[in-house]
C-alpha cells in the first residue's frame, strides 16, 4: 500500500494567551495519492489554521503530521522550509505575480530557490504553461492577461516544481462566475492526470467539486459520512 500524501493524526493547534485559544482541535486525516479533496466552512472556522499547517506554514501544538511518509515534527526550520517547497504547490486567491516579469518568468521562480539551472528552468516553465493552456502566452505580462490566465499562471507556478500536493486557497475567490468555472476546470482535468489536490474554500458549490469534502466549523474538522452508510 502506497504511503499517504498527508496524514494527520491528531493535530491540533492552539494559540497561546492570555488566553490560550485553540484554533483547531484533535483530527485525523488521510489523502492519498491522486485524491481532490476540498475544505469547506465559513469564516473564523479553522480553514486558515488547517491551511497553515498542512502547507507547513505553521506547526501543530499536538499530534503527528506526516508529508509523504515524513514526520514533519522532527524538521528543523531549515528542512521544513526545504521539504514545503519540494513537496507543496500553494495556489492563492490573490495571484502573488510579479507585474514586470513574464508569465514564464514568473513560474521559473518557483524554481530559483531549488537550484535548476536556467536553461532547465526555462523548458520546464514553457512546458507547465502548455500544460495549463497559455502555451501561446508564455512571454506576456501579467498586466496583459485575463484574470483567469492569471491565475493559471499561478497553477503552473505551483505545478512547475512537481510537488505531491497542490493546496488551494480560496482558488476562484477574485474571479467571476464563467472564469471560475473555467479554473476548477483545469483542477479537475489535473486531478484527472493524478495531481493530487487539496481545496480550502467557503464557497459549497466550490467544494462540491471535489471527490472528497470536509467540513471545519469552530476548529472541528469532519467529513460527513454519505448517506445509507453508518457514522
Amino acid at each position: 500500500m502506497t504511503v499517504p500524501v498527508i496524514s494527520l493524526e491528531r493535530v491540533a493547534l492552539t494559540y497561546p494567551g492570555p488566553p490560550a485559544v485553540t484554533a483547531l482541535l484533535p483530527c485525523d486525516l488521510t489523502v492519498h495519492e491522486g485524491d481532490f479533496v476540498t475544505v469547506v466552512g465559513p469564516s473564523g472556522s479553522g480553514k486558515s489554521t488547517f491551511l497553515n499547517i498542512v502547507g507547513l506554514l505553521d506547526s501543530p501544538t499536538e499530534g503527528r503530521y506526516l508529508l509523504g511518509g515524513t514526520d514533519t515534527g522532527r524538521l528543523g526550520d531549515a528542512a521544513r522550509s526545504a521539504l514545503r517547497g519540494r513537496r507543496i504547490g500553494f495556489v492563492f486567491q490573490a495571484f502573488h505575480l510579479l507585474p514586470h516579469r513574464t508569465a514564464a518568468e514568473n513560474v521559473q521562480l518557483a524554481l530559483v530557490y531549488q537550484r535548476v539551472p536556467r536553461r532547465e528552468r526555462t523548458a520546464r516553465a514553457r512546458e507547465v504553461l502548455a500544460r495549463v493552456g497559455l502555451g501561446h502566452r508564455t512571454d506576456a505580462l501579467p498586466t496583459t492577461l485575463s484574470g483567469g490566465e492569471r491565475q493559471r499562471v499561478a497553477i503552473a507556478r505551483a505545478l512547475v516544481g512537481s510537488p505531491s500536493v497542490l493546496l488551494c486557497d480560496e482558488p476562484t475567490g477574485n474571479l467571476d462566475s464563467a472564469t471560475s468555472e473555467q479554473v476548477l476546470g483545469l483542477l479537475e482535468e489535473l486531478n484527472a492526470d493524478g495531481v493530487t489536490i487539496v481545496v480550502i474554500t467557503h464557497d459549497p458549490a466550490v467544494a462540491a467539486r471535489g471527490t472528497r469534502t470536509l467540513s471545519i466549523r469552530d476548529g472541528v474538522l469532519a467529513e460527513p459520512q454519505p448517506q445509507g452508510v453508518p457514522a
